[in-house]
Parts: structure tokens; sequence; C-alpha cells
């Protein structure tokens, strides 16, 4: 069997590998056997392959690394619906008890109920928003 095609079926079965992992190592050792297929169809001969297949492993990780360890830190920016809520401050409208309330949250007004039970928060206190459960805002004061 000729060089090339056992890089490209190497390539294919990290590939699909990854898919089940989604690692994205995996990924990057595909790339790398597929670059290899392509020099071994030139005819490199074999030590020169493996030789090409850790080069460009090593570049891939070296590459693919730090831009995945970057995006793995961007999931809180990038929330959206009523996720992108928790944590914002709102502003009481309606007194906030165990049982009811109402806030404004960001110029939308919200059915509210204060995370404590116990506690009654006034109009005009400042709350942060805990958790939405509905369309319920579950609010605790800031002071």
């Amino acid at each position: 069997m000729d060089g090339w095609l056992v890089w490209l079926i190497v390539a294919a079965m990290l590939a699909v590998a990854e898919i089940f992992t989604l690692t994205a190592a995996l990924a990057v050792l595909g790339g790398a056997a597929l670059a290899t297929a392509g020099f071994a169809a030139i005819g490199l001969p074999a030590p020169v392959q493996l030789l090409v297949f850790t080069v460009a492993a090593t570049a891939g990780m070296l590459l693919v690394r730090p831009i995945a360890l970057r995006h793995r830190g961007q999931s809180e920016r990038w929330r959206f619906g009523v996720d992108a809520l928790i944590g914002q401050t709102a502003h009481v409208t309606q007194e906030v008890t165990g049982t009811d309330g109402r806030v404004r949250i960001g110029g939308e007004e919200w059915t509210a109920r204060a995370y404590d039970r116990t506690l009654v928060i006034p109009a005009g206190a400042s709350v942060d928003v805990l958790e939405i459960s509905g369309s319920t805002a579950l609010v605790y004061p800031r002071e």
C-alpha cells in the first residue's frame, strides 16, 4: 500500500475520532497526517514523512492551543437571552418579597421575587439578578 494512502486513512480515522471527542487535538493530528499524505504523494521516504508529521503536529499544537484557550474563556461574554441577564443590576419598581414584586432590568420590566424568601426589598433599591426562573427574576439586594 502506498504511503500517501496510509497517511490519508490515518487522517480520516483521526477526523472521525475528533467528531466523537471534540478536543481539537485529534483534528490537529489529522491535519498533520493530511499534510504528510501530500508529502508522501510526491515520493518522500518514510523517515522524512515521520519528520514532516512531527513538525506539522507540533506546529499545529503550538498555533491552535493558544487560540483554543483564548476562546474558552469567552463563553461568559457571549451569553444571550435570559442568560445574559444573570449578574446584571436591576432597580426595584415595586416592592419585592419572597412571592412577588417588579424590577427594571436594562430598560425592561420583569416580575421578580427575592432570592431569600424572608427578605422584603423596598421600591427604589438596587438588586443583583441571581437567576431567571421562567419569566421571573430572582434578585438579592446590593447593600
